[in-house]
């Protein structure tokens, strides 16, 4: 008996059918059956199946000899079902890779609950993928398993039942089925959830619901809407012999109500001459069906009223209303960005003519997005070394004062391409910082990488580079290749990395101040996960599973996830994607894991441990994107992991901290971090703003003293040790 029955039904989806069907047999929780329904499909869905079929056992095809509609589908594919729980899949959507590993330790974890309630994400054919917006009801905060009456906003998800795996013995007992018809989801997902006697929440994207560029066949135009209320019917027909259940009856009024509103007020759903009629029957299921109950919220008594009432023409009438004044205001909105851009430009060229303030500096970090990186440094820098010099930071574009700030300032400092429009004054100085020492291929090299370069204008980054006065370099690699990828006459600073002056001056107390305000748990490893951004995939998604290693490395590890796309729920990964300073993040982090991150190397100047997860396939499609300067896995900072359980045994083990580690990382930073001695945005200040060319001297890499992590610090405690889940580890491990 396999733990999953997964029931995928076809119809006329040949075109995502392979990829459904890969993404539940690629699972790294291998217990299911697949049983996939070819609904009499005229196209090649039948075909597709058998083919997996010939391929893997666990594949049981199913044909239909003729068309039933996805609700019969998942009946026949029930029948044939003898897993311990039932997963329903649509032949165009996907589940999320090690999906059902996590609904299977949730499972375990909540003693084997009727029923399991899970997340999803939309994707749409443009790449983007957006989670679902009421999230907040999987919280797997409090009492598991639970009975719906103690979370009744389980009823404000989707009514699908593609977002739940069920107990089989649990839908066999209590006889349910799905009904034919539009909306077959509808009186199959509130009797299951109003009669389990055990639910569980799981706060995990596990399906990615495809949203097709037309549509599906909810949205398309035709009589067959009026389903609605024959499923509705059933919904109450449940409720009539289940009257232990009555108490649901005002909840699932008004929810009929919101459902029979939603699909009125969408002009591409009814017929043309069939909104009145449809508006006729919802009120005679208003009257139907309505009993007292709470008050209807203030923002849905206008559309109740109107149903109540039948108000057909003074609902469309409000309707065009409302669409009026939102064209109107869309209007005006932009004739007044329009003048407004216009006065702004106008402003900047009355500016350019007013005397430069030599006595200014502003600063901006990824286009303005942020307050920090090597512009921050500097900032920090010039208030200290040149505090005659008045800095600020630029702000968004439309305001007429960031234009007087590009105008008249003599100092302008970025690690991004300067606005622009922007006109190079003489005697105006641009300090270019970038944002890194390079690993993956950048500017002029993105020529022949068109993923990675997407709609990057060489012919204006090169006219950006040429007011370029002055480029960072935090070591040599780093200045040959920005005057190869940026050629211009600037002149290069290669004086170290400023954003990494501040891991040679912070102390113990501030590591501790930065975890308690991260909220990290006391001795705890914690674990700074910063993978690279992926450009060959529109969707990002993490390399790894981070709640399975978690869960594999034990209780004393934490991850602060640096990611750039969706992030698991968990108390024990922190999300940390929009913190507004990394260097606050290596502080209180105890280990980097990355695989090209730029990142590395910065904090290899810090001297903690780094590990690389970067697997072979991977590998090779960041190579095919955009390309590496040198291959990390040849000349790591640390250990190197090429698979997940590589990298499990490499924490397991402490070898992520071990001597062969040390003696990588020192290498590492011996040659890309050579003048990272805390002084770098000093040396800079002194250059460019003082004139001076007698500069700070370096100091030797075995003369720093970067301050060490919580755990190090623990380690080397006689009192203290960190355990790892193979046993405890002594100060001699970790060195």
């Amino acid at each position: 008996m396999p733990r999953f029955s997964v029931i995928v039904p076809a119809y006329k989806v040949q075109a995502y059918l392979h990829e459904c069907l890969e993404s539940v047999l690629s699972q790294s929780y291998p217990d299911l059956e697949l049983i996939a329904v070819d609904d009499c499909s005229p196209d090649g869905s039948g075909e597709i199946i058998d083919e997996f079929a010939a391929r893997d056992p666990r594949v049981q095809p199913l044909h239909l000899s003729e068309n039933q509609g996805l609700g019969r589908a998942r009946n026949a594919g029930l029948e044939r079902a003898s897993g311990d729980y039932l997963v329903f899949l649509d032949g165009d959507d996907t589940l999320t890779p090690h999906a059902l590993r996590a609904i299977a330790d949730r499972l375990k974890e909540t003693g084997e609950p009727d029923v399991v309630v899970y997340d999803y994400a939309r994707t749409y054919w443009s790449g983007e993928t957006v989670r679902n917006v009421v999230a907040d009801q999987l919280t797997e905060q409090g009492a598991a398993p639970f009975r719906l009456e103690d979370r009744p906003g389980l009823l404000k998800l989707l009514m699908v039942a593609w977002n739940k795996a069920y107990r089989r013995e649990f839908v066999e007992r209590e006889g349910f089925t799905f009904p034919p018809g539009y909306y077959e989801d509808t009186p199959w997902t509130f009797p299951v959830l109003m009669a389990a006697e055990s639910i569980t929440t799981l706060d995990r994207v596990c399906v990615h619901y495809r949203q097709r560029r037309q549509g599906n066949i909810l949205g398309t135009t035709s009589r067959k809407h009026f389903d609605l209320f024959d499923q509705y019917d059933r919904v109450f027909a449940f409720l009539d012999t289940h009257p232990q259940l009555a108490r649901w009856r005002p909840v699932l009024f008004r929810r009929m109500i919101d459902h029979v509103t939603k699909v009125f007020a969408r002009r591409d759903r009814l017929p043309r001459g069939s909104h009145a009629e449809f508006l006729r029957r919802a009120r005679a299921h208003y009257r139907r069906y309505r009993v007292p109950g709470p008050p209807v919220p203030l923002g849905s008594r206008l559309r109740h009223a109107l149903v109540r009432w039948g108000l057909h023409r003074t609902y469309r009438s409000l309707q065009l209303a409302a669409a009026l004044r939102r064209r109107t205001v869309k209007l005006s909105v932009k004739l007044l960005r329009s003048a407004r851009a216009t006065a702004l430009r106008l402003h900047y060229r009355i500016q350019l003519r007013l005397p430069l303030r030599t006595d200014r500096a502003v600063f901006t970090a990824y286009d303005g997005r942020e307050h920090g990186c090597n512009p921050g440094a500097l900032e920090e820098a010039f208030r200290t070394f040149a505090p005659h010099i008045r800095t600020a930071w630029l702000g968004r574009p439309d305001t007429a004062a960031y234009w007087t700030a590009l105008a008249r300032s003599k100092y302008l400092v970025s690690n991004t391409g300067f606005e622009p429009r922007l006109v190079k004054r003489r005697r105006q100085i641009l300090v270019q910082t970038l944002a890194g020492t390079p690993l993956g291929h950048m500017g002029l090299d993105l020529q022949e990488r068109p993923a990675a370069a997407r709609d990057l204008d060489f012919e204006g980054l090169l006219d950006d580079v040429d007011k370029w006065d002055y480029v960072l370099s935090a070591n040599r690699h780093s200045t040959l290749t920005w005057e190869r990828v940026y050629p211009g006459g600037y002149t290069t600073l290669e004086y170290g990395s400023p954003r990494g002056d501040v891991f040679q001056k912070a102390t113990s107390n501030d590591v501790a101040r930065l975890r308690e305000s991260l909220g990290i748990p006391e001795d705890s490893v914690a674990i700074l996960y910063a993978p690279a951004h992926r450009d060959h995939r529109r969707t990002q998604r993490s390399p790894l599973d981070l709640e399975r290693v978690l869960r594999r490395l034990g209780p004393r590890y934490v991850v602060l996830a640096r990611t750039h796309g969706p992030v698991p729920r968990s108390a024990r990964i922190i999300d940390v994607t929009g913190h507004p300073g990394v260097e606050s993040l290596c502080l209180a982090s105890d280990v980097l894991l990355t695989d090209y991150s730029s990142l590395m190397f910065d904090y290899a100047g810090l001297d903690r441990p780094i590990v690389i997860h970067a697997t072979d396939d991977d590998r090779a499609a960041y190579e095919a994107a955009r390309g590496t300067y040198f291959d990390v896995r040849a000349l790591p900072p640390g250990a190197v992991a090429r698979s997940e359980d590589e990298l499990v045994d490499i924490f397991a083990t402490g070898h992520w901290r071990g001597s062969r580690s040390i003696q990588l990382r020192t290498a590492f930073r011996e040659r890309f971090c050579p003048y990272d001695d805390g002084r770098a945005a000093e040396r800079v200040v002194r250059r460019v703003v003082l004139g001076e060319t007698d500069l700070p001297p370096v100091t030797p890499l075995a003369e720093r003293h970067p301050v060490p992590s919580a755990a190090a610090a623990l380690a080397r405690s006689p009192q203290a040790s960190v355990p790892q889940p193979g046993g405890p580890l002594t100060v001699t491990d970790s060195l």
